[in-house]
């Protein structure tokens, strides 16, 4: 063996001592640095409690804490398939984020998605950039993805969102303006958040088509900010596009009521 070699190995058995020697929890931080292991936190939220877990990429999971939060940590290692460890409480970025939507500013989500499908995501993506005190149905996020067809897949991709409150799927309803399920709790939840956002949800049930505004002639979903606008003297009710564009009105560029 030539000295070259020789050093290459000697290097290497070093480095290999020097492993043996780290701290146990080297391994746990570096893969929690680079996302591939996460900590999850208790955190406050409108609803109540609830169990956050972050990496370094971003909110990975958020669901209810109950009084065990081993049973958070087994729901976790099943549908995340990660490590997961109790951290000392959320980061201030986790919280910056939490806060931030639910206060209903725009912006990034730090949401980490890894774990749901392509379809999912767009589900996601688009159901995040409902406006606070607004809501949608669940036809309209299909068509905004593309897929008109998919309503009842739309629903079951809200039904496992892996970070509500992160990702607003509370802001999501049926057509006919009833409340609909909530991952985060069921449609009590999910009819709170609402009314703390100042969505009139008693006005949601039920309705039907679209409203519009003698004034400025155009229509929007029940659910848009710029419908709570138009006074009842001024209010007009379309049953559907083609009846609204019969009367000379155009769709609301902010809630997009058709395609």
């Amino acid at each position: 063996m030539n000295a070259t070699a020789d050093r290459s190995r000697t290097d290497s058995l070093d480095a290999l001592d020097s492993l043996d020697a780290a701290p146990p929890a080297l391994l746990d931080n570096v893969l929690h640095a680079v996302g591939l292991a996460d900590e999850y936190a208790p955190w406050p939220s409108p609803v109540g409690d609830v169990f956050v877990a972050w990496n370094a990429r971003g909110i990975s999971c958020l669901s209810l804490a109950g009084p065990d939060p081993t049973e958070f940590e087994s729901y976790f290692r099943t549908r995340v398939r990660r490590p997961l460890r109790v951290g000392d409480g959320p980061p201030s970025r986790v919280r910056a984020a939490l806060d931030r939507r639910l206060s209903g500013k725009s912006g990034p989500t730090f949401a980490d998605l890894r774990i749901v499908t392509p379809f999912e995501r767009d589900v996601l993506e688009c159901t995040a950039r409902i406006p606070a005190g607004e809501a949608r149905p669940y036809g309209w996020v299909a068509r905004e993805i593309g897929r008109p067809g998919a309503v009842r897949a739309v629903g079951t991709a809200l039904k496992h969102n892996p970070v509500p409150l992160l990702i607003p799927c509370h802001r999501v309803v049926r057509s006919d303006g009833r409340i609909g399920e909530y991952a985060l709790g069921g449609p009590g939840n999910k009819r709170l958040l609402l009314t703390l956002e100042g969505v009139p949800v008693d006005d949601l049930e039920p309705v039907k088509g679209f409203v519009g505004s003698d004034t400025t002639h155009i229509f929007c979903l029940p659910w848009c900010r710029y419908d709570r606008k138009v006074s009842e003297v001024h209010r007009v009710s379309f049953r559907n596009q083609a009846e609204a564009e019969a009367a000379g009105y155009r769709p609301c560029k902010h809630c997009r009521p058709v395609a």
